[in-house]
C-alpha cells in the first residue's frame, strides 16, 4: 500500500490554505487601510483649500496661521512637507530687480518663497497677488507598505494636496 499520494494532497491543501489566509486577511486589510489613506488624503486637501481661501480673502498671512496650518495637517495621521509661495504682482514692472519673475500676460509677478515669506510676516497681500500652498506627504502609511508588500512596487507615491488662488481683498 503506497502513501506518498498523500503528501501531494497535504502540499496542495497547505498551499490552499495559505492563499485563502492572504485573501481573507491581507486583501481587507489592504481596503481599509487605503479607505482611511484616502480620507486623510481629502481632509488634507480640505486643510489646504480652507487657508488659501482665508490668506485670498483676508489678504494677509500670519505666523499663526502657518503654524495653525502645520498642527491642523498633523491631525490628519500623516507627516507633511508644506511648501507656499507667494507671486506678488509687480506694481513697476519696469524695475530691474534681481527676484525671478514671472509674466502672466501683461502682468508680472516677481515670486516670494517660504524663507522670504517667513522673513516678512505678517505678510499683507495685494489684489491680484497669487497664492500657492502644496502640502505633500513625508512618510509611508500601512497602505503604502502592504501595496509595496504585495505588488513589490517601488518608487515614491506620496499624496500631495494643493491649491492656489488669487487675493480678491487688501487689508487697508
Amino acid at each position: 500500500m503506497k502513501i506518498s499520494g498523500n503528501k501531494g494532497n497535504a502540499a496542495v491543501i497547505v498551499i490552499v490554505i495559505f492563499l485563502a489566509g492572504i485573501v481573507m486577511f491581507i486583501f481587507p486589510l489592504m481596503t481599509m487601510a487605503d479607505k482611511k489613506d484616502d480620507v486623510s488624503n481629502l481632509q488634507a486637501q480640505q486643510i489646504v483649500t480652507e487657508y488659501v481661501n482665508k490668506w485670498r480673502t483676508k489678504g494677509v498671512m500670519t505666523a499663526e496661521d502657518i503654524d495653525n496650518l502645520t498642527s491642523s495637517l498633523a491631525a490628519t495621521g500623516r507627516a507633511y512637507n508644506v511648501e507656499y509661495s507667494v507671486q506678488v504682482l509687480d506694481s513697476n514692472p519696469s524695475k530691474k530687480t534681481s527676484t525671478p519673475t514671472v509674466k502672466i500676460g501683461d502682468n508680472v509677478y516677481y515670486v516670494l518663497y517660504p524663507t522670504q515669506i517667513d522673513e516678512m510676516l505678517p505678510l499683507t497681500l495685494k489684489e491680484g497677488d497669487i497664492v500657492s500652498l502644496t502640502a505633500t506627504t513625508i512618510d509611508e502609511s500601512i497602505a503604502d507598505q502592504l501595496k509595496s508588500w504585495a505588488y513589490r512596487v517601488t518608487g515614491n507615491d506620496s499624496s500631495v494636496a494643493q491649491d492656489s488662488g488669487i487675493v480678491t481683498t487688501t487689508v487697508k
